[in-house]
């Protein structure tokens, strides 16, 4: 009588009606923080929507249609093969350049609140910046696997990648979106990491982007008053520190407990974009420091998820799917930790979501799209047959 084969360390799966097994720990999570991202929509944009459009549900519902936009994408993404997308992985640089720069061109681009970020097509405002997210990722982890050995002992091998990072940087600071930037930037080059490069090179060129990203944001006007405001946004607390002192005052009120969902005061036109960038503060004043680390554990056990997930597809040496889940959790976990650490006070106001949870169409189902990756990688991990051998992981070199 045959045996049942041994399942990979993991978590309990969940079964599909075509008999595939999906990682129901990561499927859970993900669903929580966006089920709590719809209620969290609605409560913080009421007002603001009763105000502006009559309809107190409005974003909600733009939200949820977001939501099933998204479980259209995962639907395809979950039945292709991996293997697709690796052999594609080398066009999706040209498709995110092509948003970049069309984007750009006037009669193309709309501008929003001085930033030309959205490509208008009729019922549908695609945001380039976000497409230019996934473009680079699976791009990455494409270049990643075809030159493996010069990635890591060649310094044109590493240059290259670095370049076109740089170009995708230097086209989005164009709209201007910084916050993106540096995301995909420090994403790309933790990427490079685990894909074996060697440390001094690594800490040269984080040392580089650091001191040219700071460069720019000191070098700004707007993005300098940012600077101070964020250090102390008490000293003008009506102006420049309008936003940052408005989200701490949620934080405050929110205690132990919160006030009660549907009960926040800050959200009744105190903090700007409450229900976008802040929508975390709002969660904060109505669910108190309890709900605020219970978000925190869901994104750190998804990052975890993410590289666990990772490492055993390198394991099995399927190195495009290790680099992209490597590059999916990496891109979750930087914008979740930069969009909590901005309404918390410890980093200058960015305009950057809190994935799965903050309104935002382009966003959400370019989150919802990455995190189905996750889980169709996590499902070839199983539906592969594990080596005699381990595969040893390249890691980065001292040299």
């Amino acid at each position: 009588m045959p045996r049942p084969q041994a399942r990979p360390i993991g978590h309990p799966h969940a079964r599909n009606r075509s008999g595939y097994q999906y990682d129901f720990s990561l499927l859970t999570a993900c669903i929580l923080l966006m089920m709590i991202g719809l209620v969290m929509v609605a409560s913080s944009s009421i007002t603001i929507a009763e105000n502006l459009y009559s309809d107190p549900l409005y974003y909600f519902w733009r939200q949820l249609i977001s939501v099933l936009i998204g479980l259209g994408g995962a639907f395809l993404i979950i039945n292709t093969p991996l293997v697709v997308w690796q052999q594609l992985s080398s066009y999706f640089l040209f498709i995110g350049l092509i948003f970049l720069v069309a984007v750009l061109v006037p009669g193309i681009g709309r501008e929003v609140n001085g930033s030309m970020r959205w490509i208008d097509l009729g019922p549908l405002n695609v945001q380039s910046s976000e497409i230019v997210k996934f473009c680079v990722i699976i791009y990455l982890a494409g270049y990643m696997v075809r030159h493996e050995e010069g990635l890591r002992t060649t310094f044109s091998g590493f240059i290259r990648p670095i370049a076109v990072v740089t170009l995708v940087a230097g086209l989005l600071l164009l709209e201007p979106d910084y916050g993106s930037a540096v995301v995909i930037f420090a994403t790309a080059l933790g990427m490079l990491f685990m894909g074996g490069v060697p440390l001094s090179r690594f800490f040269l060129w984080v040392l580089a982007a650091s001191v040219a990203l700071v460069s720019i944001a000191v070098l700004s006007p707007y993005r300098l008053q940012r600077l101070t405001s964020f250090i102390d946004p008490w000293q003008d607390p009506f102006n420049t520190g309008f936003q940052l002192s408005q989200a701490l005052i949620a934080f405050g009120r929110g205690e132990w407990f919160g006030v009660g969902l549907g009960s926040s005061v800050q959200k009744l036109f105190y903090l700007p974009e409450a229900h976008t960038d802040f929508v975390y503060a709002v969660l904060a004043e109505e669910f108190g420091l309890i709900g605020a680390v219970l978000i925190i554990t869901l994104y750190f056990f998804v990052i975890w998820r993410a590289f666990l997930i990772g490492e055993t597809a390198q394991q099995y040496g399927r190195l495009f799917s290790a680099y992209l889940a490597y590059g999916i959790g990496l891109l979750i976990g930087i914008q979740a930790f930069i969009n909590i650490g901005v309404n918390m006070g410890v980093l200058p106001t960015k305009g950057l979501t809190l994935p799965l949870i903050s309104y935002g169409n382009n966003s959400l189902v370019i989150t919802v799209v990455l995190v189905t990756f996750l889980l169709r990688v996590e499902m070839e991990n199983r539906m592969s047959k594990k080596p005699s051998a381990p595969v040893s992981r390249p890691g980065p070199h001292v040299a």
